[in-house]
C-alpha cells in the first residue's frame, strides 16, 4: 500500500452534508477528537481509525498530524475547507479531526465511496 493520495470523485452538497452531520453527531457522541496535536496523540496510540484533514490550513498544522497518519497508515480524508470542518464540531476551524469509532469511519466512508461527481476536489488516501 503506497502513501500516495487516492483520487476519489469528488463531493456534492448533499455528500458534504452527509458527511459533515457525520462529524458533527460523533462530535456529540465523544467518537471522535479534534484539532492536529490531539489527531496526532490518539493516532499514535492507535485509536484514530479515519481522519478528516483539511486541506487549507498552515503547514506548520499538517506536519503536526500528517506523518503520524502517514506511518499509522491510517485512512486520511481530505477536506477543502477548515472552517467547514471546524462549523461540523461547534468551533470556528479546526485542522483535522480522527474518527475513533470504527462503525461511524464506516458510515463516512459508505457516504464518500457514493458520491458523485462535482463540487470541490476531496482526496481519500493511506
Amino acid at each position: 500500500m503506497s502513501d500516495e493520495p487516492r483520487e476519489v470523485p469528488t463531493l456534492d452538497d448533499t455528500v458534504r452534508r452527509k458527511v459533515l452531520g457525520l462529524i458533527g453527531l460523533g462530535a456529540r457522541g465523544r467518537l471522535i477528537v479534534v484539532g492536529a496535536e490531539r489527531v496526532a496523540i490518539e493516532a499514535g496510540k492507535g485509536k484514530v481509525v479515519l481522519a478528516v484533514v483539511a486541506s487549507d490550513v498552515s503547514r506548520h498544522s499538517l506536519e503536526k498530524v500528517v506523518p503520524v497518519l502517514r506511518a499509522r497508515r491510517i485512512e486520511t480524508l481530505e477536506w477543502p475547507s477548515a472552517a467547514e470542518l471546524g462549523g461540523a464540531v461547534g468551533r470556528d476551524t479546526t485542522a483535522a479531526i480522527g474518527i475513533v469509532d470504527q462503525a461511524l469511519a464506516r458510515g463516512i466512508r459508505s457516504a464518500v465511496a457514493g458520491a458523485t461527481p462535482a463540487g470541490d476536489a476531496t482526496r481519500v488516501s493511506r
